[in-house]
């Protein structure tokens, strides 16, 4: 392993040379160091000397971190925490907690049985008394594959009938059918249990007394996942339900209870034999009490982080308990031990403190020093040079397959050397190399250098996304948020709620400038200057209804702040924390493509995109990583994502892994098998269908062969989520559309998700999963660019006119084509047959739809495909995924009816091909369609260019308002902020969770509009140029947001190829953001033009250009890092410091831009 190399170098520089000598004595020692390296120095100690290790930190959020940090050196196998009791401690009626007792007793079994792991508790945790070791208490009940129970070996049990009274005398529950953890259920010569020790549940299958099988399975239909040859099974209560001893505290309870409510409660739940014990009873059953302490061997080690703050962090906590257990008469030291009784057992410490703590004699001391490589990739390139040059032994963690072969590549173009280490089993030639970069595929969570030991790791998260070596596709922010305009609610997210009432022109200083008008309550007004639009999104709440205005000058917008900023922290720990948990599990790791994955690509008939391409090289990326893939490829109707599923399943099979394909309609799984099929069957690779045109027969044939491993390939519906679907190997599921799938079956991909790859296709995303997506919970490929050929299907909406939809089908059937004509109500479909046969008597009409049989279906499709029936009229039975490339024209009749996202998909049926395709949206004359029907007609208009599935995505969100997106509990905190704002702080507090920073106030990233830019010029896209208010605002909003210049380039092409006649005033609008967007690449914050000189802040500046810049009458001020100059250094001497001066922008942009020039070639 990677800590393996790691800890040997560090032992070999004699950094802490005395502290772990003292360490190898069985002394205690302490080591000064940043809080930062002690999980990393932690990890280190560990595999040098491997024993049983008790860490405590001060709370339990720092715990979480610990173990998480800890665990990505050891791997989490190696840790455990032992965890705070949640809620109440002295409630009657706190809900029990099944799975926090099983990780606690796995916890004090694995000390007490002096295993070589890390046990990771806060101070606070380690209050609580708990039984004495020789009460074992924590013993676990193990089962193995193939052992008779008569032999088992810890005489817990003799035979099947005594395995449920065991479970119940450990605390579990016999709930008839399994209901989370701590409960079990008896299946005839079955017994499914789910342990409190393990996030999932077990089946034991038993042939009379003896252990024939254990699987791992999902409960909802009883699919396995994988066999187990051996499981440990906590007990879920920490305290015995021995009849005699709850009948001695029951005396004792009622010897104190009088007139007390919460005793007699306590003494009527013994009375009635209750199972749901509360925890408190353990202060009345615990003869000989005692703490965590005495579970720890003579050689295990305790490691205690800031011995002054674990102090603090009991004494707060019993505070707590002493106003908890107020009015209970219950004693707090019944229950818990005092601060100064805190127990770290009698074995030796390691203390860890910190550098600057006065009054503490050091063994050793370990300066740490920060990477800072974030920004420039050629600040990254520069760090790395300089510690290989310096002998360090430079360890570069990049996990991901693609990003480290473009880093490599990046390294030697450079002449840095490298030395590629990847982290394989038993390969025992790999070694850390002095004065190389070694490149590791190991997750590093935080880069960090130690001079002492002239060693260096550095993490791709330090670089905070600047490792770009080659230009991506970049995600236009007016593509994943609402769009807005004049007459629209939005939001500033400094200043709160508003009506956008107008965008007004305004003359400041001399310089005219556009802002926009916001209306607040009470008629209070604000002027907000374009440059801020990356601050200010469009109001969506929960209901899609008008919202509360924010009064100006109050403390009501901070206070709804505050609340949401507490809710997303709080979302984004469960959101990091599943995220986490899936980097941290092995996953399968796939091998490099094989000759005939890259002879089946080529047999692609088409020329891929490049955004196809890149999302192909991501997935192939996450399979041969060593985590499981949770990918989301996002791409419109026929963009080309089938393509790239196909590839990862071929790639899949190519390692003796199974796939199931998993589609919305039946139709579309049928689609899906002839693809695969067609393109697989040269290479021997076997794929089968499970849908209602298969037989009975056939289906159970190729669950058999699914199950034996004779089928490589699964397609199906939701079918293949049943208990009778058990692959022999499955290595990866392919989710075709997920939107179209219920909640039920979410939880079931959720399962799945832990330890399986996973790809998601979706043209028209739910927006949790988009949001998800692009805050980086969760992988995302998009695929923005269409096939070379492929042109906008032109849409009509409008009343139903037979004479039009006559028009429609003839214009198709004189092309030789054919028509989809949608009628969604199976009982009146005949009449809709005949509307079409009058309006085109010659065609030939199909019916289809979900009531057919089989048989009839399938006839009736092979017809169509094969060009013997010119209108299909069908249901939206035909809505996922029918590719035809000879139908090219689209009749909706009564649309009003239809979905947004469904509507969209529909009219991806056609325009599959470079022949121009027609979508009619039809609705009758003679009714009243209600408002949002009409939005959504409006808006299917209005979206008709090609790539528009996004934003028809959000547009659907709009309008049915974003509900429950994030959760019930949710709901208020959206509604106070708005969906795009509280987006974006869950966004912001997802990556100061991933970093380990809880404590920030920051609720939102820095902006651009952050950077101050104040040069003299008229800057505004006039009127004459842009007539359309709504253009303008999208592009202030474009510009806005372009952080680079090649964003800032985009915008200016894109414009200028639509209105080629640009404007003085619009032309200085570009310069100004091509400055702002370099300043914001180079880090400056300021710059300014005032009474002849040009102001730059922060700048940094070598000694002869500082020498320079004082012979030319500037100034450089070192400390400050800010620099002046005066205008005529660099200003022609006819330009003059004007509004009117068109050149004053483009003067300034090439004086700095050569400035950073002449620093980058010294």
């Amino acid at each position: 392993m990677l800590i393996d190399m790691l800890s040997a170098t560090l032992k070999k520089s004699h950094a802490l040379a005395e502290a772990w000598e003292k360490m190898d004595n069985r002394e205690d020692a302490v080591i000064g160091v940043a809080s930062s390296a002690r999980p990393f120095l932690v990890a280190a100690r560990f595999v040098e000397n491997p024993c049983t290790t008790l860490v405590v930190t001060a709370g339990e959020d720092a715990a979480d971190t610990f173990a998480r940090n800890v665990g990505a050196f050891v791997g989490e196998e190696r840790v455990l925490r032992f965890a705070d009791y949640e809620g109440n401690p002295f409630a009657l009626d706190a809900p029990l907690q099944p799975r926090l007792h099983g990780m606690r007793l796995e916890a004090l079994w694995a000390l007490q049985s002096g295993k070589p792991i890390i046990v990771v508790a806060s101070a606070r945790a380690l209050l609580r008394k708990i039984a004495a070791p020789k009460d074992e208490i924590a013993k676990p009940l193990v089962l193995k594959q193939g052992v008779d129970l008569s032999d088992h070996p810890q005489g817990l049990v003799e035979s099947f009938e005594d395995l449920a009274d065991v479970l119940v005398s450990m605390g579990y529950d016999n709930a008839g059918q399994l209901d989370g953890p701590g409960t079990f259920c008896l299946q005839g010569g079955a017994i499914d249990i789910y342990p409190g020790n393990l996030p999932y549940p077990v089946r034991c299958d038993f042939f009379g007394d003896e252990l024939d099988e254990i699987r791992r399975f999902l409960p909802s239909t009883g699919q396995t996942i994988s066999s187990l040859s051996e499981i440990e099974i906590f007990p879920v209560r920490e305290f015995s339900n021995d009849t005699a001893v709850l009948r001695k505290a029951q005396r004792d309870i009622a010897k104190r209870a009088g007139t007390n409510k919460e005793m007699r409660e306590l003494l009527e739940r013994i009375e009635d034999d209750s199972k749901e014990l509360p925890d408190v009873l353990s202060a009345y059953i615990l003869q000989d009490a005692t703490t965590v302490g005495d579970y720890l061997p003579k050689k295990a080690l305790t490691v205690l982080i800031e011995p002054r703050s674990l102090f603090d962090d009991a004494q707060h906590a019993l505070d707590e308990y002493a106003k908890l257990a107020q009015g209970t008469s219950i004693p707090v030291h019944d229950v818990f031990a005092t601060a100064t009784e805190l127990n770290f057992g009698s074995n030796p410490r390691a203390t860890y403190v910190s550098i600057m703590r006065v009054g503490v004699e050091l063994d050793s001391e370990l300066v740490v020093k920060r990477v800072e490589v974030a920004g420039d990739p050629e600040k990254l390139y520069g760090r790395l040079r300089s510690l290989a040059e310096a002998g360090f032994t430079v360890v570069f963690s990049v996990p991901h397959f693609r990003a480290r072969q473009e880093i490599k590549l990046a390294l030697v173009d450079l002449g840095i050397p490298i030395n590629e280490v990847l982290d394989v089993v038993g390969d025992e030639s790999a070694k850390l190399r002095r004065g190389q970069v070694n490149i590791v595929d190991v997750d590093i969570p935080l880069g960090m250098i130690f001079p002492a030991a002239k060693m260096a790791l550095v993490s791709l998260a330090d670089t905070q996304g600047s490792m770009a070596t080659r230009k991506r596709s970049r995600v236009d922010v007016t593509e994943i948020t609402f769009p807005y305009k004049p007459g629209d609610y939005v939001v500033h997210a400094a200043h709160g709620v508003a009506f956008f009432r107008d965008i007004v022109r305004q003359d400041v200083g001399g310089s005219e400038r556009d802002y926009l008008l916001l209306e607040y309550a009470e008629g209070d007004k604000l002027y907000v200057p374009v440059e801020q639009l990356d601050r200010v999104t469009r109001y969506v709440g929960p209901e899609g209804s008008s919202p509360r205005l924010t009064r100006l000058n109050t403390s009501d917008w901070s206070r709804a702040l505050t609340k949401a900023r507490k809710a997303t922290k709080k979302l984004a720990f469960d959101l990091v924390d599943v995220y986490t948990r899936r980097a941290a599990t092995k996953g399968y790791r796939y091998s490099e493509d094989t000759p005939w994955q890259r002879e089946m690509e080529e047999s692609f008939p088409y020329q891929e995109t490049p955004d196809q391409l890149a999302a192909i090289a991501d997935i192939k990326a996450d399979m041969q990583s060593p985590h499981p893939m949770d990918r989301l490829v996002c791409g419109d109707v026929g963009f080309g994502k089938t393509e790239v599923a196909l590839r990862a399943a071929f790639k899949a099979t190519q390692d003796n892994k199974q796939v199931m394909v998993l589609c919305p309609t039946t139709i579309l799984a049928q689609q899906h098998y002839s693809t695969f099929s067609e393109r697989f069957a040269p290479f021997k690779v076997r794929v089968e269908v499970l849908s209602r045109f298969r037989t009975p027969a056939q289906q159970k044939q190729a669950l058999e062969d699914f199950a034996s491993g004779k089928v490589a390939v699964l397609v199906g519906t939701h079918r293949l989520l049943s208990r009778d679907v058990n692959p022999h190997d499955l290595g990866l599921v392919i989710i075709d559309e997920e939107q179209r799938f219920g909640v039920g079956h979410k939880e079931q991909l959720k399962n799945m998700r832990e330890s399986i790859d996973v790809l998601t296709l979706s043209a028209t995303p739910i927006p949790r999963t988009m949001q998800m997506g692009l805050s980086g919970v969760r992988d995302m490929s998009l695929i923005l660019t269409p096939p070379d050929d492929r042109r906008p299907v032109k849409v009509h909406v409008g009343e139903w006119d037979p004479d039009l939809v006559s028009d429609a089908i003839r214009r198709e059937l004189s092309r030789k084509g054919q028509v989809y004509y949608v009628s969604n109500r199976v009982r009146s479909i005949d009449e809709a047959v005949q509307r079409v046969h009058a309006a085109a008597g010659e065609a030939r009409i199909g019916v289809a739809h979900g009531k057919m049989t089989k048989e009839q279906l399938e006839h009736v499709m092979e017809d169509f495909s094969a060009g013997e029936l010119d209108v299909l009229v069908a249901t939206t039975i035909i809505e996922s995924g029918i590719d035809n490339p000879h139908t090219n024209t689209l009749i909706i009749e009564d649309s009003q009816r239809l979905g947004l996202a469904q509507m969209y998909q529909l009219k991806g049926r056609v325009g599959r091909s470079s022949t121009q395709a027609y979508a009619y949206f039809l609705f009758p004359d003679n009714i009243t369609m209600t408002e949002e029907a009409m939005a959504r007609l409006t808006a299917l208009n209005e979206h008709t260019e090609l790539g528009s599935g996004m934003r028809v995505a959000m547009r659907d969100l709009e309008i049915r308002g974003a509900g429950s997106l994030l959760g019930a509990e949710q709901s208020g905190n959206m509604s106070a902020v708005g969906f795009d704002l509280f987006a974006q702080m869950l966004a912001t507090a997802v990556n100061m969770t991933r970093e380990g920073n809880t404590s920030s106030t920051e609720y939102l990233p820095p902006a651009l509009s952050d950077i101050v830019i104040n040069i003299p010029g008229h800057t505004y896209f006039p009127e004459e140029y842009l007539p359309d208010a709504d253009e303008r605002v999208l592009y202030y909003r474009k510009i806005a947001s372009a952080d680079t210049l090649d964003a800032v380039e985009d915008i200016y092409q894109d414009l200028l190829s639509r209105h080629p006649e640009m404007p003085q005033a619009a032309i200085n609008q570009i310069e100004k953001a091509r400055l702002k967007a370099f300043a914001n690449e180079r880090g400056i914050h300021l710059i300014s033009v005032s009474g002849g000189k040009l102001t730059l802040e922060p700048i940094t500046l070598s000694k002869s250009q500082a020498s320079a810049l004082r012979r030319k009458a500037g100034r450089y001020l070192a400390d400050k890092k800010k620099m002046t100059v005066p205008l005529r250094v660099f200003v022609p001497k006819n330009t003059e410091e004007s509004p009117d001066d068109p050149g004053m922008l483009s003067h300034v942009f090439a004086y700095i831009r050569g400035l950073f020039e002449e620093k980058d070639t010294k």
